[in-house]
């Protein structure tokens, strides 16, 4: 019988009103994130992602990885040190720098976002990377963003998507490139009309019945283990829970929601991960009941086990990336604005070229 509790993510009440005040601060906010998204696009991924990686693929991926990390940094500052959202880790402490693959359940369109809290206190938030559905590559500037930072984008039909996975996975096995691989094997966010869809799925085909979690896809996390297992460090089983309830994108803009955000981290060795088709889609089912049994103690006792594995956030280190970043744009902007029609040129032509290199899907290739 499925469990709920005081801090079911099903319902209940804004963890905050919405205020006047919240309302404007969550609209500037958003804006400037917006602006400097599109700033950092324009003067730092184009010359970084596309110019740069003519030359060299690792040192494109290094500089980038610097501009787009500090930008993301801006997120993890909105909501714990803005939105004072308390993010609580518990499970293993993992090291810092890792190349790893990360699986997580699928809660909320956000989940992604709270990840990089983590990643952040782990020096890795400039090279995380998330299987995400093309449709969201679509996204004006955030789908440039993506296609920047190199997302894998699915139709989510295995038969579609195959070729161009493992051509994606076969471009991250350097092992000088720092990789933080997020997938959500669900396949979806959690909704309970989903999760009957999936039991019933489940009772037909004599697999596990989850009440927290839907069933896993197998063939994704099948094929990232295929292509990457030799290049990477080990998986982190990641399992996400909120309170007082599930959170949307512009709760978390606002800050009425969640109050507290709980990241049970687990450090599997890739040694335990067996290596055939069928005996890694057992293995990632039984990581499911895993995940489905943690969040079902997770709603009746509200906290995960082995909680205080991570500190706070320094609230200087994010000031002072906040203020730097900030200046650094806040020149693009003026010389855009102000100065010469050419620098309206350039934003003209790098705007069509994200666009379309967006749009087919492809990145430049080292001239050497």
């Amino acid at each position: 019988m499925e469990v709920r509790g005081a801090f079911s993510s099903d319902g209940g009440k804004s963890h905050r009103e919405l205020t006047p005040l919240r309302l404007i601060r969550g609209v500037v906010c958003l804006l400037v994130l917006l602006l400097t998204a599109f700033m950092t696009l324009v003067y730092c991924g184009f010359v970084s992602a596309v110019l740069l990686r003519f030359f060299s693929i690792h040192r494109s991926r290094k500089v980038t990885s610097f501009f787009f990390g500090s930008w993301l940094a801006l997120w993890p500052f909105l909501f714990e040190k803005i939105n004072k959202t308390k993010v609580i880790f518990s499970g293993e402490i993992v090291p810092a720098r890792e190349r790893v693959l990360l699986i997580a359940n699928h809660r909320t369109e956000v989940d992604w976002m709270y990840l990089w809290d983590l990643a952040l206190r782990k020096g890795c938030l400039g090279c995380i990377r998330y299987v995400l559905k093309s449709s969201l590559m679509k996204l004006p500037v955030f789908g440039w963003a993506f296609h920047i930072l190199e997302f894998i984008s699915v139709e989510r039909k295995w038969e579609v998507d195959e070729s161009n996975i493992h051509q994606m996975l076969s471009s991250f096995k350097d092992p000088r490139d720092p990789l933080w691989l997020a997938l959500f094997p669900e396949g979806t966010d959690f909704t309970e009309q989903k999760c009957t869809r999936s039991k019933k799925y489940a009772a037909e085909h004599g697999l596990p019945i989850l009440n927290n979690v839907l069933l896993p896809k197998t063939k994704g996390f099948y094929a990232c283990m295929e292509d990457l297992r030799g290049s990477l460090d080990a998986v982190y089983d990641v399992t996400i829970g909120y309170k007082p309830r599930c959170p949307s994108l512009l709760d978390n803009v606002f800050g009425v929601n969640p109050s507290e955000v709980h990241i049970h981290v687990r450090r599997i060795a890739l040694g335990e991960i067996p290596t055939s088709e069928k005996e890694v889609s057992a293995w990632l089912t039984n990581t499911f009941q895993l995940k489905d049994r943690l969040l079902s103690d997770f709603y009746l006792q509200g906290h995960f086990p082995h909680q205080g594995t991570e500190g706070d956030l320094s609230t200087v280190k994010c000031l002072v990336n906040c203020v730097a970043f900030m200046m650094l744009i806040s020149t693009f902007t003026f010389f855009t604005i102000f100065s010469s029609v050419w620098f309206k040129v350039y934003v003209s032509l790098v705007c069509c070229y994200l666009s379309s290199a967006t749009y087919f899907n492809v990145r430049p290739k080292p001239l050497l």
